[in-house]
Parts: C-alpha cells; sequence; structure tokens
C-alpha cells in the first residue's frame, strides 16, 4: 500500500508542479553556471547506492572545495539557492527518485556513504530495511541544523557526535513503527513547517 501510495502521490505531484520545475530550471542556468540538477551518491534501502536528485543550490564546484556538509550562509550557495533551500524547493526533483523506486515520500533522509559507515552495525541494518524518503519526521525536528552547524566551533564533528545520532535514532524509531497513517502525519506536519515559514 506504502509503494501505490508513493507512486500515485509523485506521479500526480509531477504532474502539476512541472512548470515551477521549468521556471526553477531556467532561473538556475541564468544565475550560475552548470547543470540544473545536483546528483550525489546517497545509500538506499538494504544499502543499496543510488544517486539522488536535487535542484542545484551552489556553485558548480561546491564539491571540490568546503565541508561535506552545508552550514548556514555558505559562501558555496548561491543566491537563487539560497531561497531554494529556505522553501525546501531544492528537494522536489526527489519526486523523481519516489517514480524509480529508490526512495518514498516518508522515510530517513538518504545519508552518504562516508555517513552510513559510521552507523553503528545494530542501528544501520534497521535504518536500511526502509526505503529512504523526502519528507523525514528526524528532519522536521531539525530542520535548522544549517544554522546549529555553522555556530558549531567544528560543524562536521557537531554533525556526526551530536545531530547523526540523534536523527538516527529518530529514523530506527519510524522504521519500527512505519505505516501509511505516520506517514500521512509526516506529510501534514512537513507541509505545515513550509507553510509556516
Amino acid at each position: 500500500m506504502k509503494r501505490g501510495f508513493d507512486l500515485v502521490i509523485a506521479s500526480l505531484a509531477l504532474l502539476l508542479l512541472w512548470p515551477l520545475f521549468v521556471v526553477v530550471a531556467l532561473a538556475i542556468k541564468l544565475e550560475s553556471p552548470g547543470p540544473v540538477f545536483y546528483r550525489q551518491q546517497r545509500v538506499g534501502r538494504f544499502g543499496r547506492l543510488f544517486r539522488i536528485h536535487k535542484f542545484r543550490t551552489m556553485r558548480e564546484d561546491a564539491d571540490r572545495v568546503g565541508l561535506a556538509i552545508t552550514v548556514a550562509e555558505d559562501p558555496r550557495i548561491t543566491r537563487l539557492g539560497r531561497r531554494l533551500r529556505g522553501r525546501r524547493l531544492d528537494e522536489l526533483p526527489q519526486l523523481i527518485d519516489v517514480l524509480q523506486g529508490s526512495m518514498s515520500l516518508v522515510g530517513p533522509r538518504p545519508e552518504v556513504p562516508r555517513y552510513v559507515a559510521l552507523y553503528p552495525e545494530a542501528l544501520r541494518e534497521r535504518v536500511l530495511a526502509v526505503r529512504p524518503g523526502i519528507a523525514d519526521p528526524a528532519s522536521l525536528a531539525f530542520r535548522d541544523e544549517a544554522s546549529l552547524l555553522a555556530r558549531a566551533a567544528d560543524p562536521e564533528r557537531e554533525y556526526v557526535e551530536v545531530i547523526m545520532p540523534a536523527k538516527l535514532a529518530g529514523a530506527v524509531e519510524y522504521a519500527a513503527r512505519a505505516s501509511l497513517w505516520t506517514d500521512l502525519g509526516v506529510l501534514a506536519r512537513s507541509v505545515g513547517v513550509l507553510l509556516g515559514r
């Protein structure tokens, strides 16, 4: 039922939002050189690797300079990228990943391999038993993550030692009780947060 729900909602959303996709894509191309989409390797269900879709919000060479995580006021973020991130519009292309089966509408956010390698083994298996998602209860709790990291003396250490374990605990809890009803609740809260912003 969850997969069927994902397919129906993602398909409808893409049909309704394609004009917004076109506008955002044109704005990205006009503002800075580089591709419209940002593709990065993430760890999916059962540890399978996939390349996530996002609208590019940073300059083209961002992966070669700076941290693997993003902090508030990161100089690599473009002016348009800051606005897209503020409204989470950069995440919309992940609807494509939902259709492809790599992601779900709701689930633990997919991490890059270097951070998944740090997961305790017992928790790693439980978190990776479900498809990663666009919306995530733990991400709602840490929606100001970039600002928290910007205030840390060592942002990556803060992420690995403080934020990641807390998000991982939330992911384990989600995986243990995931259902269509809990997903609807997370989606409703996510929409509420976006409208509240």
